[in-house]
């Protein structure tokens, strides 16, 4: 593992660390303080991995892959996806293990983690299209990859909407919540195995030979 990659993971770490002690200094609640410890866990998770699996990064990268927006672009994605699964639990605990009344305050901290996760999110598309720009000539194309990154990021816009309508259901905004996640996987990585993105898609790489 080089210094670079140490000091990009390392970034992302005290990113998604710093997320978690926001909400934990701003709500002063227990839930608060776990999703603190569940981001710590996974900025430590992506680290150690990096540290002790260098390997995984000693590949040659394909040139549309050498650009200086690959490190921003992937860090900020990360980072989104890392807050977005930890709003992901807080609703799965909401959903299947609170039996009383959802609290607001319990609620704000998911809404907070999604606001977070949903504008990191904005700037990554932001920072591919950019990239998409100087690799291949062109900001967005609609590729498979694309589409299912605009898909997800209006999924979480529905959710972000739906909780200022004040007759709004609770239970149904999770739910909500909840679809979007899915479609965040199938846009991160469900996507290499669809049919209509082998052989078309420019963001399924394969390494060269």
């Amino acid at each position: 593992m080089t210094w670079e990659q140490f000091i990009y993971f390392a970034i992302a770490a005290v990113l998604l660390w710093a997320v978690g002690a926001w909400a934990a200094w701003r709500e002063k609640t227990a839930l608060a303080y776990a999703s603190t410890s569940f981001s710590t866990v996974l900025a430590l998770v992506f680290i150690c991995v990096n540290l002790f699996k260098p390997e995984i990064h000693s590949k040659t990268l394909m040139p549309a892959l050498q650009s200086p927006w690959f490190a921003p672009h992937v860090i900020v994605y990360m980072f989104a996806y890392a807050v977005l699964g930890a709003s992901t639990v807080m609703a799965l605990y909401l959903l299947f293990f609170k039996r009383k009344t959802i609290a607001d305050e319990e609620f704000d901290i998911t809404d907070n983690l999604v606001y977070v996760g949903l504008a990191f999110m904005t700037i990554g598309m932001l920072f591919g299209a950019l990239w998409a720009k100087e690799a291949w000539g062109h900001y967005w194309s609609w590729d498979p990859k694309e589409t299912w990154a605009a898909i997800t990021w209006l999924a979480y816009l529905v959710y972000v909407h739906y909780r200022q309508i004040p007759t709004h259901r609770p239970r149904l905004a999770l739910w909500v919540l909840l679809v979007s996640f899915v479609l965040l996987q199938m846009c991160w990585w469900g996507i290499n195995y669809l049919p209509a993105a082998q052989g078309s898609s420019v963001h399924v790489y394969s390494l060269p030979s």
